[in-house]
């Protein structure tokens, strides 16, 4: 195990390195100039000079991006290009509680509600409880998250006027904080986050139980008499959640930065606009974080998934 965690965390430096590439580049051949974007309407050629010399970009690209490197060894992001000697983390580290927080407790929502309803739906196949879970699983999953988060805000605009709760549509309230108050933040785009979500690993789940309910082990097992529960939750559950952990893995990855719809359309103070307002402004620093961020992330996500493929199923961990 020591050994294939140490050919991941190998892996994971080649991603990052790909990555970083990648994303220094294209910003660096991508059409405008910051610092004349930071200058605005009035340039200035001196103080232009200035800049670019104290960012850096005055030298070789390949000297540009060995630096780089080397302050991202660091865990150093550099300065931010829209907001003058400022550090890129300084930036970032405001909006990932609150990206990170939602990503979560949706992540965790989304399989506590999904996983069970698609495991109901398989139990009972073809019946009026399959139709009615996959047909909610379906219109949840087809509605677009930029459209369902804006039908969400209309019902509690409604509810307001009805019930005069005036229950807050945007904003996030305090981090990590469970107030009365910051409930009401923070559960309409919890409940926007996971409503997808929770539809696809329903689905999900319905189907990988059904194709492990149809195999020759169960028929045995009902054969020689067990209990349809130790049936079910002992024998073919654990075999279909080999695909759930798959997905579940690339959720964990996308949690910081995976809900940039929902953090926009509830316009919380998250990673999603301060990668918007970075674009705007072609603050590349703070989007080359961003991407190292996600990239990081996703392989770490990876990487949690085939450890719990060995909790799931110890023929892997054997092999």
């Amino acid at each position: 195990m020591i050994r294939f965690l140490l050919k991941r965390l190998i892996g994971l430096l080649f991603v990052v390195v790909g990555v970083t590439l990648i994303t220094f580049f294209m910003g660096h051949f991508a059409p405008g100039d910051p610092i004349r974007v930071l200058l605005g309407d009035h340039p200035n050629a001196v103080l232009e000079a200035q800049l670019k010399h104290q960012y850096g970009l005055d030298l070789p690209l390949y000297q540009q991006y060995l630096n780089y490197m080397g302050h991202l060894i660091r865990l150093d992001f550099g300065l931010s290009f829209r907001s003058i000697n400022r550090p890129v983390w300084d930036i970032l580290k405001d909006g990932i509680p609150v990206s990170l927080e939602l990503g979560l407790w949706g992540l965790f929502l989304q399989l506590l509600l999904g996983i069970p309803l698609g495991v109901a739906s398989a139990l009972r196949a073809n019946t009026w409880v399959d139709t009615f879970n996959m047909g909610l699983a379906l219109v949840l999953y087809a509605i677009p998250v930029f459209i369902f988060g804006v039908l969400f805000q209309l019902l509690i605009i409604w509810m307001d006027k009805q019930t005069g709760l005036r229950w807050p549509v945007t904003q996030w309230g305090t981090p990590w904080q469970y107030t009365w108050q910051d409930i009401q933040y923070k559960l309409a785009p919890i409940l926007v986050y996971t409503a997808a979500g929770m539809a696809y690993y329903a689905r999900l789940a319905r189907t990988s139980m059904l194709e492990v309910l149809r195999q020759d082990y169960i028929r045995t097992a009902r054969a020689k008499g067990l209990l349809e529960n130790a049936i079910v939750y002992r024998h073919a559950f654990r075999n279909a959640l080999i695909p759930l952990v798959t997905v579940i893995g690339v959720s964990i990855g996308f949690l910081v930065t995976g809900a940039f719809f929902t953090e926009k359309i509830f316009n919380l103070p998250g990673i999603a606009n301060l990668t918007l307002e970075a674009i705007d402004s072609l603050d590349y620093p703070v989007l080359q974080a961003t991407t190292v961020m996600l990239a990081c992330s996703v392989v770490l996500g990876n990487l949690i998934s085939d450890i719990l493929y060995t909790v799931v199923d110890p023929r892997i961990r054997a092999e």
